[in-house]
């Protein structure tokens, strides 16, 4: 009931919001003034400095103001900062300063990762924290790890992220840095709300709440509650967002705090939006984009935009949508933002679709579904679930260690008031041993439920092997094409598109088709290999008239890139085999030399023998291969897939599925390769000259 009222309540003070803004906007040129009158406090500073007679640029002093001044820059003239760091940097190393080295690293590796430059963002936090580490500074660490850990969220590795945020809090937690414990704990509820894992999210902000309890700073609890806000708002939980937002905007507004008042201004256009009152979106949006004027904040633009264009979007006004929803593509894109580019692609697939513009929407929309399954991929799943695994372990073994320590605190009572008896001192060694007795029963409890958790911490590890790999190939490689299927075939049941326009498809989708068989083919395959459900049954096999059938399978795909397929293998190229399988080995290997063989080329196949054994050869005159990719082809949970000569997609595993079957009969399979000179994949298999036992 109380988040009702506050919820009816904020429909009339909204009536007279914009008046309250006008004198936010008069407010907030004052509080860029006094910005301003920052940085040129740092500015006299510096200059005072270099008016000095024995002024030195080695002065430590003065390598930090020049630190300062591009740290308060950062939002306001990004060049400025580029150019204060790299002169802090160099004027660092050249004095030996190693702090200064440190702080010019972390101002670079913002500036870089503004600008969309992950690479270079990485590089220089990585080296910032190996010298904050060199010279025990854990403040500094923090910072750069808390900075390191937001630009691999930033790139949708999560999971790495995670790690980061991990360490930055043992660290916050040595140092008793409770400002930055909240940050942390803050930034882990936002990874689990970014996976939809709501639950686990709310519990971390639970545990942020609960910090900033203590610190008492209501600026960094209104920070927070603007991100419960979008958190409740993408649950549906919009009365709940309504009232976190609003107390949010109060403490913002007092203190003028423009970054995060846009930022809640935005929100608030959100849960509007989701409310389907565009009109009050747009108004609060408009609010936000004001704001945005004074600031540098790329990311910020990018949701700003993207729920402007939604909003239109239910206005029915495609065109301003469709302007604004490709200016937030397009900062997306240029800071390669993955999140961003997401929400940009699925707006604009949409726009498109109302448009008729089908072609454009199916691109967007492939380009959506992608990304969603980036950003969703197991690893991140994995990373967050052992988490939450070791959050559970860790409550178990608190409840233990409390137990315990209760069961001891009793006996030490019984203990206390045996001593102040004398005569009862045999009762006392009584009351000792069996204290004793019940620390051990619990301990080896503990120990017990520690070896259970650990064991199926393992089976759960082991178990998702197999699966992580065929949800990962299902994922990348059948989930696009499929969808994209499913959604021209429903856009052709609903008569969005004509026949002769669905026919200009036909061609796209029996390649789609194709690919997906073939995948299939693989997966069925391979699963029966993976759960010991495949059985090697070798006899006498003609190998020559297995390569020829291959030959005339895959003699369209040739002949479609020009490409000669010759076999020498003569008659009575007999082996002691399985068929089935080794028609498998055949099939991908010309597959894959067909994939990467350019137009025009050769594929010839051959065999020799050695001793007791086949060894086949397929030879292409395709694009080859470095040492390294020629190193790890056939290494163990390796899955390398690329693109072939004429964009053929793959999905990494025919050259697993190879190697299995070819040891399951007794061979042995391996690769020669040079770049831009060609491949040629060996393989040898038993002749059939003696018996063969039937191998499992």
């Amino acid at each position: 009931m109380p988040f009702i009222l506050t919820y009816i309540r904020t429909h009339f003070i909204d009536v007279f919001k914009h008046a309250a803004i006008v004198i936010l906007v008069i407010c907030s040129i004052t509080d860029a003034y006094a910005q301003q009158e920052l940085q040129k406090k740092y500015k006299d500073s510096i200059r005072q400095l270099r008016s000095h007679k024995d002024f030195s640029t080695k002065d430590t002093l003065y390598i930090d103001l020049l630190n300062e001044l591009g740290s308060q820059l950062r939002y306001y003239n990004t060049d400025s900062l580029l150019l204060l760091s790299k002169e802090a940097l160099q004027l660092s190393i050249d004095s030996g300063y190693k702090e200064g080295e440190c702080r010019s690293r972390l101002r670079l590796g913002d500036y870089f990762s503004d600008k969309g430059d992950s690479d270079k963002a990485i590089y220089n936090y990585e080296v910032g924290h190996e010298i904050a580490k060199e010279l025990g500074n854990k403040d500094l660490s923090l910072r750069i790890i808390n900075n390191l850990a937001g630009e691999n969220a930033y790139k949708g590795d999560y999971a790495h992220a995670l790690t980061g945020y991990l360490e930055a809090i043992e660290i916050a937690e040595e140092i008793d840095d409770k400002k930055m414990l909240s940050i942390m704990n803050e930034n882990i509820a936002n990874l689990y709300a970014s996976q939809k894992d709501y639950e686990q999210s709310l519990d971390f902000y639970k545990k942020v709440k609960k910090i900033n309890g203590e610190l008492g700073n209501e600026i960094i609890i209104a920070e927070t509650l603007s991100n419960l806000a979008s958190v409740y708002a993408d649950m549906g939980k919009l009365d709940y967002a309504m009232f976190n937002i609003n107390s949010s905007v109060g403490i913002l507004e007092k203190h003028k705090i423009l970054d995060w008042l846009a930022f809640t201004y935005e929100i608030k256009g959100k849960i509007y939006l989701k409310e389907n009152k565009y009109k009050w979106a747009l108004y609060w949006y408009n609010q936000s984009e004001l704001l945005h004027s004074d600031l540098d904040d790329d990311r910020g633009k990018i949701d700003l935009y993207n729920g402007m264009a939604e909003a239109y979007l239910g206005q029915g006004k495609d065109s301003i949508s469709e302007k604004i929803a490709l200016q937030a593509y397009a900062i997306s894109d240029r800071i390669q933002f993955m999140e961003g580019t997401q929400k940009c692609a699925y707006t604009l697939y949409r726009i498109n679709k109302n448009k008729k513009n089908y072609s454009e929407a199916l691109n967007f929309h492939e380009l959506y579904q992608k990304l969603s399954d980036t950003l969703s991929r197991n690893e991140n799943k994995k990373s967050l679930t052992m988490l939450k695994t070791k959050t559970e372990y860790d409550k178990q073994k608190q409840t233990l260690i409390e137990e315990n320590e209760k069961a001891l605190a009793q006996q030490q009572r019984y203990i206390i008031a045996a001593l102040a008896i004398l005569v009862v001192f045999i009762i006392i060694i009584i009351l000792v041993y069996r204290a004793e007795k019940i620390q051990k029963r619990l301990n080896k409890e503990l120990e017990a439920k520690k070896e259970i958790l650990e064991k199926r911490e393992s089976e759960l590890q082991d178990s998702n092997e197999t699966k992580t790999k065929l949800f990962s190939i299902i994922g990348h490689d059948l989930r696009g094409p499929v969808g994209a299927l499913q959604e021209l075939l429903r856009l052709y049941a609903d008569g969005d598109i004509e026949t002769d326009e669905f026919l200009e498809f036909v061609p796209k989708l029996r390649e789609d088709v194709d690919h997906i068989s073939f995948t299939l083919n693989n997966l069925l395959s391979w699963g029966h290999t993976q759960m010991n459900g495949s059985v090697t049954k070798p006899s006498i096999m003609a190998l020559e008239s297995l390569v020829s059938e291959n030959i005339k399978l895959l003699s369209e795909i040739a002949k479609k890139k020009s490409i000669k397929i010759v076999s020498e293998l003569v008659e009575n190229t007999l082996t002691w085999s399985d068929s089935n399988q080794i028609d498998i080995v055949v099939r991908n290997l010309i597959s894959n030399a067909l994939k990467f063989t350019p137009q025009n080329g050769m594929i010839t196949i051959s065999a020799r023998e050695r001793d007791n054994l086949w060894e086949v050869s397929i030879k292409d005159t395709g694009v080859g291969m470095d040492k390294i990719t020629v190193k790890n082809l056939f290494e163990k949970n390796s899955n390398i897939t690329t693109y072939g000569t004429a964009n053929e997609k793959g999905t990494g595993l025919g050259l697993a599925l190879c190697k299995e079957m070819v040891e399951k009969n007794g061979g042995s399979i391996w690769v020669e390769s040079a770049l831009r000179k060609g491949s040629c994949f060996f393989f040898t298999l038993p002749k059939r000259e003696k018996s063969y036992s039937q191998a499992v």
